[in-house]
């Protein structure tokens, strides 16, 4: 099984994790910027943070045969903070990077007036990026949100089709299939959605246009429900050819619009001494071979 997880927070997880991923079929991932638990106050932590996602982490996934990608954005809860709106004018050069395949993740989180604005103006950013965008759906009031975040996606200039909408259940799966946008699923050990619920959606609407993802942040999370999701599909009666469209070829599908994919084969962990900016994944002496 070839997975490809196109929402994972892998700043948030240890090399164990990578190592359980790899092992579990994991080739491709793509990270998207987001909220980390407690507030940034200055743009500069942004900056910063953005650096390591394109530097460090796509490193660090490299070490143990994964393939990074990420998505940059100034997240839906921190728009509404005065201190970090010009975050938005630095967004441009971080757009421009190798390794960064879409803006996100961008949208709302409380609906203010505040998150319309820079989640319009990111999806302008988009557009003139040329460049797919993934919208967070809020965790409250979830249809209500996902109404009013369809609306914005269709005043923009991105097309439906470069537009994944995440974070989707049986209550609001419907408005975005019928949107003509990407449909994205968070699979959770205990929210959002879990593998069973999954593999029903998948019966009833398909498997065109649904990105499965583990999203695996700093709270409870698992890294490998792409696998577990990829299990239950094959359980349930699902053809190996289609959980590949779901796990592989749907996000490649999908990402593969920014002209920024790499996928080339990498080796899994290796314990080789490579380094970047003088730091390795390694800890302590190595033996001499």
């Amino acid at each position: 099984m070839r997975i490809f997880d196109p929402h994972i927070h892998m700043t948030s997880r240890t090399t164990d994790d990578y190592e359980a991923m790899h092992a579990a079929g994991v080739r491709a991932i793509t990270e998207p910027a987001f909220w980390l638990g407690q507030p940034r106050t200055t743009v500069g932590s942004f900056t910063d943070y953005f650096d390591g996602l394109i530097g460090w982490e796509r490193f660090r996934a490299a070490q143990f045969g994964i393939r990074h990608h990420a998505t940059i954005a100034l997240n839906p809860k921190e728009a509404n903070d005065p201190r970090c709106r010009e975050v938005l004018d630095v967004l441009p050069r971080y757009l421009a990077k190798d390794g960064v395949v879409a803006v996100g993740e961008v949208g709302y989180d409380a609906m203010t007036p505040e998150e319309d604005t820079a989640f319009a103006h990111q999806l302008d950013l988009a557009a003139r990026a040329g460049l797919p965008a993934m919208v967070h759906t809020p965790h409250r009031d979830k249809p209500a949100g996902t109404r009013r975040s369809l609306d914005v996606v269709r005043e923009s200039d991105l097309p439906p089709e470069r537009v994944v909408v995440d974070h989707l259940n049986e209550v609001t799966v419907e408005l975005v299939a019928d949107s003509g946008c990407w449909m994205g699923f968070s699979i959770y050990p205990d929210t959002k959605m879990d593998e069973d619920r999954m593999v029903a959606l998948l019966r009833r609407y398909g498997t065109d246009r649904v990105l499965v993802n583990s999203a695996a942040d700093w709270g409870r999370s698992d890294p490998l429900k792409t696998r577990a999701t990829g299990e239950a599909m094959l359980r349930a009666g699902f053809t190996d050819a289609e959980v590949t469209t779901v796990l592989w070829d749907n996000p490649v599908a999908f990402y593969g619009q920014s002209g920024r994919l790499n996928l080339d084969p990498l080796p899994g962990f290796t314990a080789e001494a490579a380094s970047y900016e003088g730091n390795s994944v390694l800890r302590g002496a190595r033996p001499e071979r």
